[in-house]
């Protein structure tokens, strides 16, 4: 099964949202099936087969999440970021700003869905490869 620091390794190669898919299929090599990411504090909780699940301690000091919804002023954060024009703390403080309670990466079906405080989503994206 797979560890933190495996899932920190693969990480510390991420310098950009362009490099979100190369990521998420270091993470598919580990075993990863889904994770979720929570906006406020940045940890993440990711499962695998069989059940298996762990969760990462906090990524950096917490944050406050809006309480209103910004859909579109996200998608242009989303789209800088994934041009590389913003780091992944940057972008956690966008998606803060703008609503997004946690994110979904689902490895099997391939896709990223974003969720506000209420559980609605916001927006969901296929991963590209």
């Amino acid at each position: 099964m797979f560890t933190i620091a495996q899932i920190k390794e693969a990480h510390a190669r991420v310098k950009s949202g362009a490099d979100f898919p190369k990521y998420v299929q270091d993470l598919i090599e580990l075993g990863i099936l889904s994770y979720d990411l929570v906006v406020s504090d940045g940890h993440a909780e990711y499962r695998g087969k069989d059940d298996y699940e762990i969760k990462s301690e906090a990524n950096y000091a917490s944050q406050q999440v809006a309480n209103e919804i910004d859909t579109e002023k996200f998608k242009h954060y989303l789209k800088i970021h994934q041009q590389g024009q913003t780091d992944y703390f940057t972008f956690c403080e966008h998606a803060a700003e703008t609503g997004v309670e946690r994110w979904t990466v689902d490895h099997q079906k391939k896709t990223c869905t974003y969720y506000d405080s209420a559980g609605n989503e916001m927006l969901t994206e296929k991963i590209p490869g």
